[in-house]
């Protein structure tokens, strides 16, 4: 099924288009701004629903517009009729986005009840441009033939090695983080595998100092008993001589001498009587086995954090090649699925996320090669409907076309193509947004 004719009215900038196309090759030329690209713009509308359209399909100062499009072979099988209509709200006067309807009626008159359904399922890839297919990169190449491969959602795909791939990224960062953490941490050399238990040398060490503390305070009292002994003498020497100034109170002056005579003996017999002070213990060694514990603990704990991230980072690094896998057995999957796929052109197979062509990558073929593996893929992907679209025809030597013209007639294939320059007498002339060759017929 082909076009057999397409009437366009006030749509974009084309006032009137009325196309009977004659032959394989349909040139659509013109100058700028003339309304080439309109034509193919209302061509893509009417067929392939409403989710193309852009903002302002109907032509500036037109309140509507209308493609027809009559679908068959030799004779009409089909009409398509697609309307747009522009008005304003009733209350504020304001212009309302354009509404649009489609209508599919068969030969017999008999009308389809659900028109986007029958050209949905009738079109095929009508926005597959060979000439973009050619300029696209590999990666856009490769989706597009995807489509030729039955059983794999690529999309499922490509969310699960996506989500896989940042994943594995994420994992990769931390192990990396928690290496440079490990390889930061410096143990020294020789360090034990076991921590010194610092609680026993720090409870000699209170030992030490209360025995050294009694030590003090006995020698603090032995001093003051030898003060005291002065002291006592100097007491007794004064009451004797206050004793003979004072013979009245001689008396009493003795006692108390003799009393402190007494006291004076039993300090001398403790004091003369006491054992030597034992020596103090020296502190110095039990610090510095402290200080050489913390160090010796501090290398051990530096050790066991730095054995701690290296397991987290090995663990990290487990999973990372565990997701790797993953995404291997997935894309190997794949790539077995392909492999048994039916191309849509000889030659033409998958390589990893890009497309060969006779066992080269696609791009590397020679141009003609290019250009007719394109041809023929657009062709496989509209098999009902046999109509191509070709943007920027200019781009096209005159082997291109002659290839083109080729394919186009060998394969019974309707190719509407845009152009400036280069069009043959029968192309479709477009000045002003009207047809004027090869002839301008008139609008329904």
């Amino acid at each position: 099924m082909k076009i057999l004719r397409l009437l366009i009215n006030d749509i974009k900038r084309i006032v009137v288009a009325d196309i009977s196309p004659d032959g394989h090759l349909v040139q659509l030329t013109g100058k700028n701004g003339s309304g080439k690209t309109s034509c193919l713009d209302a061509l893509w509308w009417a067929i392939e629903g409403a989710r193309h359209i852009q903002a302002e399909p109907i032509r500036h100062g037109a309140d509507s517009g209308k493609i027809v499009l009559a679908l068959g072979d030799k004779h009409v099988e089909m009409t398509v009729t697609r309307t747009f209509s522009r008005k304003k709200d009733p209350e504020t006067g304001e212009e309302l986005k354009p509404t649009t309807t489609l209508k599919v009626e068969a030969e017999s008159g008999a009308r389809f009840q659900s028109g986007q359904a029958v050209m949905d399922a009738l079109v095929g890839a009508l926005t597959m441009d060979p000439l973009e297919f050619l300029r696209s990169k590999p990666q856009d190449q490769f989706k597009t033939l995807r489509q030729f491969v039955q059983g794999v959602d690529f999309e499922e795909i490509d969310r699960q090695n996506k989500a896989d791939f940042d994943n594995r990224t994420d994992i990769n960062r931390s192990a990396k983080n928690l290496r440079a953490q490990a390889v930061g941490i410096d143990v020294p050399a020789g360090t034990p595998q076991e921590r010194v238990d610092t609680a026993a040398l720090v409870e000699e060490l209170d030992q030490a100092g209360v025995h050294n503390t009694l030590i003090e305070t006995r020698k603090a009292r032995r001093e003051q008993a030898a003060a005291d002994i002065v002291r006592q003498s100097e007491i007794a020497a004064g009451y004797r001589d206050h004793a003979a100034e004072l013979r009245r109170q001689a008396d009493e002056e003795d006692r108390k001498a003799v009393e402190h005579e007494a006291s004076v003996a039993d300090l001398r017999l403790k004091f003369e009587s006491a054992e030597p002070l034992p020596e103090p213990v020296d502190t110095t060694s039990i610090r510095q086995k402290i200080e050489a514990a913390a160090q010796i603990n501090s290398a051990v704990d530096a050790r066991t954090r730095r054995q701690d991230l290296e397991a987290k980072a090995a663990s990290l690094e487990e999973e990372s090649i565990r997701l790797t896998k993953v995404m291997e057995d997935r894309k190997e999957g794949v790539k077995e699925i392909i492999a048994a796929s039916d191309m849509p052109v000889p030659g033409i197979e998958f390589g990893d996320g890009f497309v060969l062509l006779n066992g080269v990558p696609f791009e590397q073929a020679c141009d003609a090669q290019q250009l007719r593996a394109s041809i023929a893929i657009a062709m496989a992907m509209s098999p009902k409907l046999r109509v191509i679209r070709v943007r920027d025809g200019d781009r096209l030597d005159d082997d291109g076309m002659q290839i083109l013209r080729e394919m186009a007639e060998k394969h019974d294939f309707q190719i509407w193509m845009e152009q400036v320059r280069g069009a043959g007498p029968a192309a479709v002339v477009f000045e002003d947004g009207t047809v004027k060759a090869p002839a301008l017929q008139a609008a329904e």
